[in-house]
């Protein structure tokens, strides 16, 4: 009996590593890509703008709509949510991870990193200016906005950087538990920067659910590559540790 599991056990192992992952991370490009072309769709004929109008509205004080529901502290800490999807914050997160992972000798997935979130920031704003939607007018915004509205800059962004980065970490994490809850809390910080920007009355609910759609598409498409490159050896496998180059064997 051990002597006929053992090969299909193998065989098995083969197909998680290199069939499996690729299939699902393309799938899921597809999958999300799909979401936003369908909502894109519907917010540039209009129908989203009632649905949108009423969630904002009713994240708002009646009597007063410069205020956001919910005590003072809370629209602080929406503040704080929203940083974490800011450029200043996503670029410095990246700067960190691709020096750690340049000290570490993996430049290909340095390299990956960087063209991942760059492309990323590149295709945000090709959106924005295709699209160019207003921003919410029904009620006063709670922090500063430059640019256009859909898709959420914010959401798309950290979607692409937290998910990227925590795809990373949890591929080369050999506790499964450790490796689940490093996506979950790319995940988490994911949503909450994007509901930060609905409950800030900067962005409407459908342009946040697009910012995530297209970000999740595209971490998913530089996981597949990713994926492929591995496979071709030029990529690090994973947990596979490269020394530095100045390290010499004793």
């Amino acid at each position: 009996m051990k002597s006929f599991l053992s090969p299909v056990t193998g065989l098995w192992f083969r197909l998680r590593l290199n069939e499996v992952g690729p299939l699902l991370s393309l799938a899921a490009c597809g999958l999300f890509a799909w979401a936003f072309i369908e909502l894109a769709d519907e917010v540039f004929e209009g129908e989203t703008h009632a649905l949108d109008s009423e969630i904002l509205m009713a994240l708002r004080n009646p009597q007063d709509t410069a205020n956001p529901l919910g005590p003072s502290w809370l629209e602080e800490a929406a503040r704080d949510f929203t940083g974490l999807g800011g450029y200043a914050i996503l670029t410095l997160l990246t700067t960190a991870a691709i020096i750690y992972l340049l000290m570490a000798g993996k430049r290909a997935a340095a390299l990956l990193v960087l063209i991942s979130v760059v492309g990323g920031a590149l295709l945000s704003t090709g959106l924005k200016i295709g699209f160019e939607r207003p921003r919410p007018d029904l009620v006063p915004h709670a922090t500063r906005v430059y640019t256009a509205s859909f898709p959420s800059g914010h959401a798309m962004l950290s979607a692409i950087t937290y998910l990227t980065l925590g795809a990373l970490l949890a591929r080369v994490e050999k506790s499964r538990r450790i490796s689940t809850f490093i996506m979950g809390l790319a995940i988490i910080m994911t949503l909450l920067v994007g509901a930060s920007r609905v409950y800030l009355g900067v962005h409407w609910p459908s342009d946040v659910l697009a910012g995530w759609s297209v970000g999740a598409a595209w971490a998913s498409l530089c996981w597949f590559i990713a994926l492929q490159l591995q496979r071709g050896g030029q990529v690090e496998k994973p947990g596979e540790t490269t020394a530095p180059p100045d390290t010499k064997e004793a």
